[in-house]
């Protein structure tokens, strides 16, 4: 393991140790290129075409970006505290080989979402300026597994120039909405052409993310502190994904279109639009890769640099695919994923009374079958129960698992205990 940590700067299979920390500013600008999301934008063009902008689409948005900061800072808290990705920390609650179960489900998601963002951006392009598909795919596909190579310091970078750069186009696509409808006034006085429930409000804007919250620690493990990692991370929800959401519905109101780059070609904004939808997907595409590569790293104990590239590659080879085809069931697979998060948190806090041993120094079993057991049976439960399937995803695996987990150790407990004569 010690050649692959060398080998590896972005600490893959091990923790990240206290001299690789970064202070707040750093952190911030990571968290926000995470929550800076592509899908995002295109759930707020949703929300826009179907919610009174005000109080519903604020109310919805403000509540949902809540709930995912109080998740995501909480696994983020336990990132922190141990300098584990989440690979690493499943392998505490899932067991070892029980954590490749887990890995292999979010890497092949992120790979998924990787292949579909390059075709996402491609395709537009393609047809407005009738550049060469093939030639845009390989193209982005290359620039976006180059930087995720270079991992956390790439990702940083790239941050430092997407944020600020998104945050002006999507305001500037903003300003040019509002005016167009004589103000604020106008804005708001726009009904939505279709209709959208609090509920399902509120299940959209916490669904988009929270697959994509649950990876949470790949990142925020790199906080020089638990109040760094934490403040950052909510503070990437409440403003971030906030700013995201807000870029696509205020568009889409006006114009009817729920895709924030068709908005801007709507609005003139052609070369705007064309750098926005790059750069946004780019930093979404970049931290899907960056996952991905630390997921299957955990399965073959490989440096994640050298993963990220097959990934990269298979991702882009099979973009245009992945993006007619997968999008169902990548989504189907985003409603299995929380539950891991919320067995980490359940496993961390309540079983072992936060605190870990030493990942270096922790022997693990093979498969932790409450574990797996109640990541199936709150599956199946978020499907049939009523309500907000993502905060019904986190409270029953959490709820599931202390259960499980009580009647295994009963169980082994009686077997225990000597016979009597």
């Amino acid at each position: 393991m010690e050649n692959n940590i060398v080998k590896d700067h972005d600490f893959a299979l091990d923790s990240v140790p206290k001299s690789e920390r970064r202070g707040f500013w750093s952190m911030l600008a990571v968290m926000l290129g995470f929550t800076f999301f592509s899908a995002s934008m295109w759930a707020g063009g949703t929300l826009g075409t179907g919610l009174k902008l005000w109080p519903d689409f604020i109310l919805a948005v403000l509540a949902g970006n809540l709930i995912l900061g109080i998740y995501t800072a909480v696994l983020g808290s336990i990132a922190t505290d141990t300098g584990l990705s989440t690979h690493l920390l499943a392998r505490y609650a899932f067991g070892e080989k029980g954590s490749f179960i887990a890995s292999f489900l979010l890497s092949f998601t992120q790979i998924g979402w990787f292949g579909v963002g390059i075709a996402m951006f491609a395709l537009p392009i393609h047809h407005a300026a009738d550049i060469n598909l093939i030639f845009l795919l390989i193209s982005a596909g290359f620039l976006m597994t180059l930087t995720a190579y270079f991992g956390f310091k790439a990702l940083t970078i790239l941050s430092m120039i997407a944020v600020p750069a998104i945050t002006i186009l999507g305001s500037t696509s903003v300003l040019k909405a509002v005016s167009s409808v004589g103000g604020i006034n106008g804005l708001l006085a726009i009904e939505p052409t279709a209709s959208i429930g609090f509920g399902a409000a509120l299940t959209i804007t916490v669904g988009t993310f929270i697959s994509g919250g649950t990876l949470t620690p790949d990142f925020v493990r790199f906080a020089k502190d638990k109040k760094t990692g934490i403040t950052t991370t909510i503070a990437a929800f409440l403003l971030g994904n906030t700013l995201m959401l807000i870029f696509g519905a205020v568009g889409a109101a006006v114009t009817a279109k729920a895709d924030i780059s068709e908005v801007m070609l709507a609005q003139g904004l052609v070369l705007p639009a064309i750098f926005l939808l790059g750069l946004n997907i780019w930093t979404t595409n970049d931290n899907a890769l960056y996952a991905s590569g630390l997921g299957l790293s955990n399965i073959t104990g490989l440096p994640k640099n050298k993963i990220v590239i097959l990934n990269g590659f298979i991702g882009t080879l099979t973009s245009i695919w992945l993006y007619n085809n997968f999008v169902g069931w990548l989504t189907f697979l985003g409603s299995t994923l929380p539950p891991i998060g919320a067995i980490i948190l359940a496993d961390y806090y309540f079983i072992n009374k936060g605190s870990y041993k030493k990942f270096s120094e922790a022997e693990f079993k093979d498969y932790s079958y409450p574990a797996l057991a109640a990541w199936g049976i709150s599956i199946f439960l978020t499907k049939i129960l009523p309500g907000i399937a993502p905060i019904n995803a986190i409270i029953s695996a959490v709820a599931v698992y202390l259960l499980t987990n009580y009647i295994s150790e009963t169980f082994t407990s009686s077997k225990s205990l000597p016979a009597e004569n």
